[in-house]
């Protein structure tokens, strides 16, 4: 690593995470706009919530605009074309569940002629405002629902008795959309995963009317969903453990990482593996979000040294001397010692103190042995087709749930409560099969 970059990047660190990150008041002159593309099933999700942020936005920020494009880039972390649609389906199906999205049973992607058909009934309606938002929902209900024939008779009506309307809040372009998102003053808000930061930051500039009640089921960060001691004592009884695939050189490892160790691992009994992926270049990340999301999870980050290739290496070499049942601890002081310490363990002084510090002067592992985990786990990884790091598995009561990202922590506790829910259904419907045999028997002995 370059001495440039280990003496300036604590210095700058510190200063960046200092310093005011939220600017007070973002300019409005180009109003809020939502990206969309109707073969995109986060689009379908983000329709449901329109009319409602509708009503409650500002005069200054209406109308809401619309942009629908037609494209969409190559999928993320080198997933298939097929990997990426199975994922986006299975996690919106998640997602519905959750914060109770209407969706379909057994979702699929809606057919070229459908999506041809809905782009012409939202070109040609003369609908603006809330009505069109409606019926934006109600088209999308269509193409996601399988509801073709509704489509197709709104699609000759359209057709027949409407030209093209062109609205500036309605635009229609081919700019790559990968998934759907908000645009509030050149900001980009996914359009689910921070529909919760976009309404706080709207809020806190007095641009909306009323009260936003989205995501109703939303766990904060530091709240458990379940806090009765019973329900405790059965989900930490079902032994839950998790893997935790990470790319050393991501500040979110870290901030996973201390966030599971320090706030759920301990709370649920949960047993963690973590797996060290070999360097992804994940060191050019954005400054700004990752200090969001370290205020946000309450988890200490800088002053920070970035790793590079090599210090990866050097980290990993450290985590894998260790002894296994000690290497959980091990990797929370090794990104701890990075990402809030400002240690280069590519720089011979920094390693050997940590190294004397986890007690490792005798262990040794060679150097091909270190490569050849590292790439295990890489392929362990790529198997579990997730488009984002670190990649999560939870095990628990013989069941498995993949899943992915700083985002997606508050699924442990969802499927710890789903988990419970499950076996209570199954022990009251064995407790009402055993009433109805008792009673059976009891009506034969009076007979």
């Amino acid at each position: 690593m370059s001495l440039l970059r280990r003496w300036f990047d604590p210095i700058r660190s510190r200063w960046f995470y200092q310093k005011p990150t939220r600017q007070e008041v973002l300019p409005t002159e180009h109003g809020l706009n939502i990206h969309l593309r109707l073969d995109d099933v986060y689009s379908y999700l983000a329709v449901q919530q329109l009319p409602q942020l509708e009503e409650i936005l500002s005069d200054e920020l209406k109308p809401l605009k619309v942009i629908i494009s037609s494209q969409a880039p190559e999928p993320p972390n080198h997933m298939s074309a097929q990997e990426w649609q199975h994922y986006c389906l299975n996690d919106a199906q998640i997602l519905s569940k959750q914060h109770r999205f209407s969706f379909h049973e057994t979702p699929e992607q809606p057919s070229q002629e459908a999506l041809a058909q809905a782009e012409t009934i939202l070109r040609n309606t003369p609908l603006q405002g809330q009505d069109f938002l409606y019926l934006l929902e109600d088209v999308f209900h269509m193409l996601w629902q399988k509801q073709y024939g509704k489509l197709r008779t709104l699609y000759a009506m359209a057709s027949k008795h409407h030209q093209e309307q062109h609205f500036p809040e309605r635009v229609f372009n081919d700019d790559a959309v990968l998934a759907s998102y908000f645009e509030f003053s050149d900001r980009k808000y996914h359009a689910v995963d921070d529909l919760l930061r976009l309404t706080r930051r709207l809020k806190q500039q007095k641009l909306l009317t009323g009260n936003p009640i989205f995501l109703i089921n939303h766990i904060e960060w530091r709240e458990h969903s379940i806090s009765d001691a019973e329900e405790l004592n059965e989900i930490q009884a079902l032994d839950p453990e998790l893997d935790l695939y990470i790319a050393l050189e991501d500040p979110v490892s870290w901030l996973l990482l201390a966030y599971i160790k320090e706030e759920l691992a301990d709370y649920y009994n949960i047993q963690l593996t973590v797996y060290p992926l070999s360097y992804h270049g994940r060191d050019w990340f954005d400054w700004s979000l990752a200090t969001r999301l370290s205020k946000r999870t309450e988890v200490a980050f800088t002053p920070f040294c970035r790793p590079t290739k090599e210090a990866t290496y050097a980290m990993a070499q450290l985590y894998y001397r260790v002894p296994e049942e000690q290497r959980i601890a091990a990797m929370h002081r090794i990104l701890q010692a990075v990402w809030t310490q400002g240690k280069d363990l590519s720089f011979k002084a920094h390693y050997q103190e940590l190294q004397r510090e986890l007690g490792l002067e005798l262990q040794e592992v060679k150097q091909e042995d270190i490569q050849a985990k590292l790439k295990e786990n890489d392929v362990l990884c790529e198997m579990k087709s997730q488009p984002d790091f670190p990649v999560l598995e939870l095990r628990i009561d013989g069941q498995s749930y993949t899943f992915n990202s700083l985002y997606r922590v508050w699924m442990i506790e969802s499927i710890f409560s789903n988990v419970l829910e499950e076996k209570y259904k199954i022990e009251n419907e064995a407790d009402s099969s055993s009433l109805t045999t008792e009673d059976k028997t009891n009506a034969e002995r009076e007979m």
